[in-house]
């Protein structure tokens, strides 16, 4: 299988790099910095928020693999902050990476797979897509929108052969937070513990990825923490309402 996978050489899209290699596929790791890799991976330098740069991504996918049969847009930022505390520009920044950055790339791909009459597209959203909790309003509206355009391309695709598939881990271990921005610095502080702390690896979740997407699932829960939270909002309304107004009111003793 041919696969590219953006935010390649770090976090998850390094863990599903190495799974992806490890069974012997061909895989192209595509990131704002390129990596030392080895056989059967490929590197190459990749801005999500360039035309350009997906332009060329696509051209030396022709060039060299001749189609893709898995584009995983994985790259992505962390941001958020109270609606008061985050500023319009954090807000352009993280729908610019986060959002169009996966539209350009399934932009970029899809004409390719659709000629190919196959392909799987793969957004990594985030449990912020599906629950959205207090002081993230900026996150949770970009990986919720992520969330939606994955299903819209999962419907729109699927008479020319070609799947979409949506993923929603909760936290887990990664580096993601080095790039966190904003005036919040208490809800930071929270979410960085809280990614720290967490007993889930990028692996843990690369492999449930991986295996959901083999079984062609267009949406993927990867792991029970959030299986829990997203389960408690469908099916119980009121607690999981309680419980993010619990989350809100211990926002007010952050300065």
């Amino acid at each position: 299988m041919r696969v590219l996978v953006t935010g390649g050489a770090s976090g998850l899209g390094a863990a599903l790099v190495a799974r992806y290699a490890d069974r012997g596929d061909q895989v192209l790791s595509a990131d704002l910095e390129t990596q030392r890799v080895v056989e059967p991976v490929e590197s190459r330098r990749l801005d999500v928020t360039s035309e350009d740069d997906w332009e060329a991504a696509r051209a030396w996918v022709a060039a060299e693999w001749g189609g893709l049969d898995l584009l995983v847009n994985n790259a992505g930022v962390a941001g958020g902050g109270r609606i008061d505390r985050c500023s319009l520009e954090d807000w352009q920044w993280i729908i610019d990476v986060n959002l169009l950055g996966v539209v350009r790339g399934t932009r970029a791909f899809v004409p390719m797979m659709k000629a190919q009459g196959s392909g799987r597209i793969v957004n990594t959203a985030s449990l912020a897509g599906l629950v959205h909790p207090p002081g993230m309003g900026s996150y949770n509206a970009v990986k919720a929108a992520v969330v939606a355009f994955s299903e819209t391309a999962s419907h729109e695709l699927a008479p020319y052969g070609v799947g979409c598939t949506a993923v929603c881990p909760s936290y887990f271990r990664t580096n993601l937070m080095s790039s966190m921005r904003g005036g919040d610095k208490g809800l930071a502080q929270i979410v960085t513990q809280l990614v720290e702390r967490s007993p889930i690896s990028a692996d843990d979740i690369a492999a449930a990825v991986v295996a959901g997407v083999d079984e062609g699932l267009d949406l993927v829960v990867p792991d029970e923490p959030a299986r829990s939270a997203y389960a408690l909002k469908s099916s119980d309304p009121a607690a999981y309402t309680a419980q993010m107004r619990h989350m809100a009111d211990g926002l007010k003793e952050q300065p």
